[in-house]
């Protein structure tokens, strides 16, 4: 028994498989020069043999046996491409994900832990491990969690949630976060931050910084008209009222599309598509925080900081450094257009 097994479905991302893969190669590499633990990881799908992953990317693995001691392993689960919920619906009907949910349950109820990103956490969800749980996934299917798990507490915001021994992760890229946090908490913050430093991985507190505009609307054509008016109104955004008589719909009819297409309430929304604006703006000139906070509708900095903190867990000076980006001469002079 492995101390990681990773469980691979007909269409798992490449890039989750991977990241998990390099990680823990990593960490056993860098545990045997150290001379500490080190940690055992296999491939493994239901039913064993080669899985094709999203992309025609394929993988050999092992049957996942029934459980024998689960709590010596900890079942991980990469999310797999969906591109909506209907797909996402579909795709949890299909035999191997039934028999991925058994699997999960039992290992649950064996006293095992499981972790799981992005769609993947619609898995642990029909295997009823997270009821009464904190939970998250991708930012455009929280929505669809919320629905589907009314007995479940969706932070959609949250890249990584922990709760008792079930772990949930946010989009694709998040399956990094998902692995480092189980390394240090088996094999300690050595190994972890190790692994961190050699493959120049960085650890993120939310992934409300990362939400785009365009995706948002999850479908539903009013939201997506909604949010381009936004967009192209910046910096004097329109009050509510005013949006939803521009659409043609009362304002509870706007906040019921926006909350059953987002999962936030028009407000939000707003507050979000202002946060997706400054932050390219930080990343990609050198103009001043104050010039960017009237750019997307602030009247000071101030308010643009404190969204900051909330929403990216870090300040302006904070995201602008980490994105270390060479801005030519000319963007830097120019004024906003």
């Amino acid at each position: 028994m492995k101390d990681f097994e990773l469980l691979l479905l007909d269409g798992t991302n490449p890039s989750g498989v991977s990241m998990s893969r390099d990680i823990l190669a990593a960490a056993a590499l860098f545990a045997a020069r150290s001379g500490d633990a080190v940690p055992s990881w296999g491939l493994y799908s239901p039913t064993g043999g080669h899985v094709r992953l999203q992309g025609g990317i394929g993988a050999d693995t092992r049957r996942l046996p029934p459980r024998r001691h689960p709590q010596h392993s900890i079942l991980l689960v990469p999310g797999m491409w969906i591109a909506d919920a209907r797909e996402l619906r579909a795709r949890l009907a299909a035999d191997d994900c039934v028999r991925a949910i058994r699997l999960i349950a039992a290992h649950v109820a064996g006293g095992g832990q499981v972790a799981a990103s992005c769609s993947a956490v619609f898995l642990l969800q029909a295997a009823g491990v997270l009821a009464g749980r904190h939970a998250t996934t991708a930012w455009w299917l929280a929505p669809e969690l919320a629905r589907c798990a009314v007995d479940v507490r969706v932070e959609a915001n949250r890249i990584l949630c922990v709760d008792g021994p079930i772990l949930t992760a946010g989009a694709a890229f998040a399956q990094s976060d998902l692995v480092l946090h189980l390394l240090r908490a088996r094999f300690g913050a050595r190994l972890a931050d190790g692994v961190s430093r050699v493959l120049l991985l960085h650890e993120r507190g939310q992934q409300a910084q990362f939400v785009v505009p365009a995706m948002l609307a999850s479908g539903d054509a009013l939201v997506a008209r909604l949010t381009r008016r936004v967009e192209t109104a910046l910096p004097e955004v329109p009050s509510v009222a005013e949006l939803a008589g521009e659409l043609c719909v009362s304002e509870r009819t706007l906040g019921r599309r926006v909350r059953h297409a987002t999962g936030m309430g028009t407000l939000a929304l707003i507050r979000s598509i202002r946060l997706y604006r400054a932050r390219g703006l930080l990343q990609h000139s050198r103009i001043s925080i104050e010039r960017i906070a009237a750019a997307v509708g602030y009247q000071d900095a101030t308010a643009l900081r404190r969204l900051l903190r909330k929403a990216a867990g870090t300040t302006p000076g904070g995201l602008r450094a980490t994105t270390a980006v060479a801005v030519p001469r000319e963007t830097r002079r120019r004024d906003l257009p």
